[in-house]
């Protein structure tokens, strides 16, 4: 384990450890001011900057308590660093038809907002609502925006990678919309030429720029091991931190001849982190100035960097269900030769070198490997060669696994692990987690046991299992009844009638819309959910008030200008149904666009509704509503022979019987 602070340790301790750097840390962040002010110019001068480098350099540290302090006094408008993915147990299937990754950026960029309002916006239409920003002479500012690990768009997550490129088109729109925009995408450096290949609308919006982040340089790792005990009572005596500074760029091989060992040029940041704090922790309460001597007897970096590969390799087998002892011997066979140099892995569809690509990942996260792109493939290889001999004697058989005489693993660990392996992909994996949070969870835990089951039901929601995501939606609602989050209740109510209008049962569904609307009335997405839901029931001029409340509330609701287009089409007001399309036309969502079809080919104007059925069907071809809609233009357009095939293909969700009983009627 890292070691722990001991009793009558310096209550502030100027290492943060494994974690990032936050906007609160910039007092004792230091070796990255030049980088820093690099980042900040090249943020404000270009309308796209790409800053990149490898897992574990800095990246989120640097932008968080370098950049952003070094913007504080300037003439620019600076949002929150944004993500592309949450951990929320929110009930996903309360919220219409959304882009999973601008719903995720915008509630980063915004985060005391109603993420089911934040769900109707794209990113061009959240930068409007926030209006021009102006200095106060009245001239515009530049408005900054950030996205940190935006490797996410490339995760292998079959639910996301259809909204991939629609995002990106966002971003590039937004960039178009407003000159005064600034756009940085922080990136793995193995993720970069993915980034390249489908950036191209991103890049054409004006002047890029790319900042690489490399490990600390010498004077660099210098200043970040000493400058931080400026505000404790302790300090480095001459050469001290020096010496520190020469074992973390020291490497010892341990091969098939004698030991030897060799220098390299640079120090990872995360390594100085873990040695330095376990240095800080082992430091006795009266010690005030740390001597060379004293870093030569108690900086044992090869130990420090041993107990955290241990804690990773542990914990990383134990997330995924693996023996720890196959996978240290799997890390020491794959990545360290027979000279006892770094060995590389070629990184397989699936697999690496017989390792399920997800453990790879976490190995990566952990900064215990790194990937390269080379020649067009991904090759992992040891995160530095300071990790070779500990990777050599990692876990030699002392390290208790968990499990065994530890204590048990708690429910809400099961659901952050779940929540992690879900972002890595692997959505089967977790499902088994979150299946161990649920078995696990004590009856006095309610608000746990609810985030259980919403995060369950947004699994079986990915998957089209409806009758399973009905039930954990359910369930929630009843666990957050009981805590007394009405707000909470409704949300769940509202996703439960989701599924079950994708099951076929329409009146009910809008029984438990009904019921959601009563708990959150001030909620408009779910009334804009309850009036769909009306709709499919075979009632589309019921639906029509609700949304005219809506919108009499909210004139620029997306999400309810969406709808009523929609509605009206098919009721045969085209006319009517494009006043509302053509407000919400870029970028729209594929029904919307399947809407626009319907109405343009009740005006006769076939070539256009054409175009637009090809566009609706590249994006939502197996939705049961973009189907529908589609039929019934082709129907118009004579073409029933295709109209009766798209009907057959929706399949997520199938067509309602109201939508089943028109297209019979038609074809």
């Amino acid at each position: 384990m890292i070691a722990e602070p001991p009793t009558g340790a310096f209550e502030a301790e100027p290492y943060v450890g494994l974690r990032s750097y936050t906007k609160d840390d910039q007092e004792r962040f230091f070796g990255r001011d030049a980088k820093a002010y690099e980042i900040s110019v090249m943020w404000q001068a270009h309308r796209l900057t790409m800053l990149h480098g490898p897992s574990g350099v800095g990246k989120t540290s640097v932008l968080e308590a370098g950049v952003l302090p070094e913007l504080a006094d300037k003439r620019v408008d600076v949002l929150p660093i944004g993500r592309l993915s949450h951990g929320s147990a929110f009930p996903m299937a309360a919220l219409p038809e959304r882009n999973p990754f601008t719903v995720a950026l915008l509630s980063s960029w915004a985060p005391g907002e109603s993420l089911t309002r934040l769900s109707g916006l794209t990113v061009q239409q959240f930068l409007r609502r926030r209006g021009p920003r102006i200095d106060k002479y009245g001239d515009p500012i530049p408005i900054l925006v950030a996205i940190d690990q935006a490797e996410e768009l490339f995760f292998d997550f079959p639910y996301r990678q259809g909204f991939r490129d629609p995002f990106i088109a966002q971003l590039a729109e937004a960039l178009d919309d407003n000159e005064d925009l600034r756009l940085l995408l922080s990136i793995r450096e193995d993720y970069l030429a993915r980034l390249m290949a489908h950036g191209e609308p991103l890049r054409s919006s004006g002047p890029s720029a790319s900042v690489v982040l490399t490990p600390f340089q010498e004077e660099e790792a210098l200043a970040a091991i000493k400058e931080p005990l400026a505000g404790t009572e302790r300090s480095y005596a001459p050469q001290a931190a020096e010496t520190l500074v020469k074992e973390l760029r020291t490497v010892r091989l341990h091969g098939t001849g004698a030991p030897e060992s060799y220098t390299v040029d640079t120090v990872e940041p995360v390594q100085l982190q873990i040695v330095c704090s376990a240095l800080w922790h082992s430091c006795p309460p009266d010690l005030t100035v740390i001597t060379p001597e004293y870093v030569e007897r108690h900086a044992d970096v090869d130990r420090s960097l041993g107990d955290f590969l241990d804690q990773a390799l542990a914990e990383i087998a134990h997330d995924h269900e693996i023996p720890v002892e196959r996978l240290s011997a799997w890390l020491r066979e794959t990545f360290i030769t027979t000279l006892g140099t770094r060995g590389t892995a070629y990184e397989g569809e699936t697999q690496t070198a017989g390792m399920p690509n997800s453990v790879v990942k976490a190995l990566i996260d952990r900064h215990v490997l790194k990937a390269e792109m080379r020649s067009g493939s991904r090759w992992c290889e040891l995160q530095h060669d300071r990790l070779l001999q500990p990777v050599l004697y990692a876990l030699g058989g002392a390290r208790p696994q968990p499990g065994s005489g530890q204590a048990p693993v708690s429910a809400a660990e099961h659901l952050r692990v779940a929540e992690q392996v879900l972002a890595d992909g692997d959505l089967t994996l977790a499902e088994t987690h979150g299946e161990k949070a649920r078995r696990s969870c004590g009856e006095d835990e309610l608000r746990t046991r609810a985030e259980i089951e919403s995060f369950l039901g947004n699994l079986a929601h990915a998957r089209g299992d409806w009758p399973a995501a009905e039930r954990c939606y359910k369930q929630a609602s009843q666990v957050y009844e009981r805590l007394r989050d009405t707000p909470a209740v409704g949300r769940s109510l509202a996703a439960a009638g989701r599924v079950i209008l994708h099951q076929g049962r329409a009146d009910e569904a809008v029984d438990e819309l009904r019921s959601a609307v009563s708990r959150v009335p001030s909620d408009l997405t779910v009334q804009v959910e309850l009036a769909i839901t009306v709709w499919h029931t075979g009632n589309p001029s019921a639906a029509l008030p609700i949304l005219h409340g809506v919108l009499s509330v909210d004139g620029d609701t997306p999400i309810a200008l969406r709808a009523r287009g929609e509605i009206l089409a098919d009721l045969g007001k085209p006319v009517q149904a494009l006043r509302d399309l053509d407000r919400v036309r870029e970028p729209a969502e594929p029904a919307t666009i399947a809407a626009r079809a319907l109405a343009l080919a009740e005006l006769d104007r076939v070539e256009e509704a054409s175009v637009e059925v090809e566009a609706a069907l590249v994006g939502g071809r197996d939705h049961g509503l973009v189907a529908y809609l589609c039929a019934r233009a082709l129907s118009r357009m004579g073409d029933r022979a295709r109209a009766a095939q798209i009907a057959r293909d929706a399949t997520r969700p199938p067509l309602t019987s109201y939508q089943r009983r028109v297209l019979a009627d038609l074809l």
